[in-house]
């Protein structure tokens, strides 16, 4: 039996692959394994070949592995392009009459489109599959049924009745004809456990801050943000409006979070492109605004649906003028969650936009987590109350206070005028062209403001450090994979992740590196950009660093590999 394996489901786009492979993450955390999946998908509707790959384990993961240990193959393209990827010893699953493919060794064969077609349609082809795999994993309690049920609750019960027979007759299938019971594996002990990626956790996270709206045109990898918050939006009382293209969107947030209410955006590099304008109008006038960069390869559309972390310098930088912004980069689902819940409580509290960047492999990958604890951080409005509103006279909106933080009231709430402007203003808002005050309130809205900004940084996670000859240091999504690295090298290799890289945290990292001689970083991109923001903003030396941009994330084989070659 194996303490893990990992199955991959190849096949054209719209032949099903993530429904096969969502309902086996759904069947895998109720029999009590810890999982963790991603998507690699082509951004065509059909054809192309896309694959979901799952990784199964007794022990939590967080990266995905090179090489799988099962494949199942819905088209003959699939056995060509992945069956250099199998594992020694992996089988890869066919349907050898029907792709017209010589039996080998490492092939097992399975009739599944024949099998399909007498129950009715080949569609039935994925609750084959679905069947198929859990009897080779030798899972054979009534959850199997239970998650076809609820996948296809909303197709009628004929259509569940045909989906549960076909994955009865896979796991028919696999009981007498697969006979290796090394593909067995032993559950943990039982723990309460929920499945999420990382779009869904900053949804939930927006929701538990308090969000009340959002707006966003759809773009990839970001839109599944929109539909999550659009799902839970009837409950808690959310408006989601799907704008005619980004700049209405990043607008639309500013007038929402203007009027009061916590408001939010996301998008991808492109559509953030264009509400770098009404970025620096947020700054200028003050208003607090959370706005999600999901990163994708770029320039341009460039590879729309696979993953990058090449947008940090634009995100540091972008806008015109200079103002104070904060720039979160979660690694995980739970600091995915943590992370957009203090977003708007840094962005209300120091009147600023905050910047939350991800990409498509947090984005789109599910993991089995811990509950959230909802109460860990403290949801906290920083807004005259309605009633201290009733009294006050003489409002003036940008007030210059020692902090830079001026008393922020919302309109109806206050019986004095409010006044706003997008050009250089006075305290009261009116605009003005004085030297002094520009000076006045460029120290407000820059300095003031980053001076308190910086005594809440989120301070650098570090791991394996004590007696460590090599420490990584990165960013986002890179997490899962150089922990893997870092727990697997016998406490050689540390590893520093960055929830936060804007304000740096920059005594915190000398503090860790400064008896450090060898540092690297491990960045999905292709010219350094933490390596040079680490030496520019904190002087620290990178020694080398670690690139990968052909638009896929890094793995814990090949990244373990690559460090090697340092040690």
């Amino acid at each position: 039996m194996l303490n893990e394996l990992t199955i991959k489901i190849a096949g054209e786009a719209g032949q099903g692959m993530q429904t096969v492979g969502f309902n086996l993450c759904q069947l895998l955390k109720r029999t009590d394994f810890y999982i963790f999946a991603n998507q690699d998908y082509m951004s065509r509707v059909r054809g192309g070949n896309n694959f979901f790959q799952l990784r199964i384990s007794q022990k939590p993961s967080q990266a995905c592995r090179k090489l799988s240990d099962i494949i199942v193959t819905l088209d003959k393209q699939s056995v060509a392009i992945h069956g250099t990827n199998l594992s020694e010893g992996g089988i890869l699953i066919m349907d050898s009459k029907k792709f017209n493919i010589a039996q080998e060794e490492r092939y097992f064969d399975i009739p599944m489109y024949e099998m399909a077609l007498s129950l009715g349609s080949d569609l039935f082809v994925n609750s084959i599959v679905y069947g198929l795999i859990s009897g080779i994993l030798g899972i054979t309690n009534g959850n199997i049924f239970e998650v076809i049920k609820e996948a296809f609750s909303d197709k009628g019960e004929e259509l569940i009745s045909k989906n549960i027979a076909a994955a009865k007759a896979g796991i028919d299938y696999a009981k007498n004809n697969f006979k290796d019971e090394r593909f067995f594996m032993t559950a943990r002990t039982g723990e309460r456990t929920l499945l999420m990626n990382g779009n869904e956790a900053i949804a939930l996270g927006a929701i538990r801050a308090g969000c009340k709206f959002y707006s966003g045109y759809p773009m990839t990898p970001s839109t599944s943000i929109m539909n999550e918050m659009a799902y839970h939006a009837k409950d808690f009382n959310i408006i989601v409006e799907q704008a005619e293209d980004e700049i209405a969107a990043i607008n639309m947030v500013i007038g929402a979070s203007f009027a009061g209410v916590r408001a939010m955006t996301a998008t991808s590099g492109g559509g953030l492109s264009l509400m770098v304008e009404g970025l620096s109008l947020a700054a200028m006038t003050e208003t607090p605004a959370v706005i999600v960069d999901a990163q994708r390869p770029a320039p341009a559309t460039g590879f729309p649906t696979r993953t990058e972390q090449a947008d940090l310098n634009f995100v540091l930088y972008c806008g015109h003028g200079e103002f104070t912004r904060a720039v979160f980069t979660p690694g995980t689902i739970e600091e995915a969650y943590y992370l957009t819940i203090h977003a708007f409580n840094l962005a209300e509290k120091y009147q600023i936009p905050v910047l939350i960047m991800t990409d498509q492999y947090l984005a789109d990958s599910y993991r089995n987590i811990s509950e959230l604890d909802r109460n860990a951080i403290k949801v906290k409005r920083f807004i005259i109350s309605r009633e201290a509103s009733k009294n006050i006279t003489n409002y003036k909106r940008y007030e210059l206070t020692d902090s830079g933080i001026s008393p922020r009231a919302i309109p109806s709430w206050i019986n004095d005028v409010i006044y706003a402007d997008s050009d250089e203003h006075n305290q009261e808002g009116h605009i003005t062209e004085e030297a002094r005050v520009r000076e006045s309130m460029v120290e407000k809205r820059l300095y003031k403001k980053m001076q308190g900004l910086e005594k809440e940084v989120i301070e650098p996670k570090s791991y394996n450090f004590e007696k460590a000859t090599i420490v990584i240091i990165g960013f986002g999504s890179t997490f899962g994979a150089i922990k893997e690295v870092s727990d697997a090298s016998s406490g050689k290799i540390g590893f520093i992740h960055l929830p936060q890289v804007w304000p740096l945290p920059k005594k915190g990292l000398t503090d860790l590196l400064k008896s450090k001689q060898k540092v690297i970083t491990v960045e999905n991109n292709a010219s350094g950009q933490l390596a040079k923001l680490l030496h520019s903003e904190a002087d620290i030396k990178i020694e080398k660093s670690i690139l990968k941009f052909d638009g896929r994330p890094f793995n814990a084989d090949d990244l373990i590999e690559e460090v090697n070659k340092l040690l």
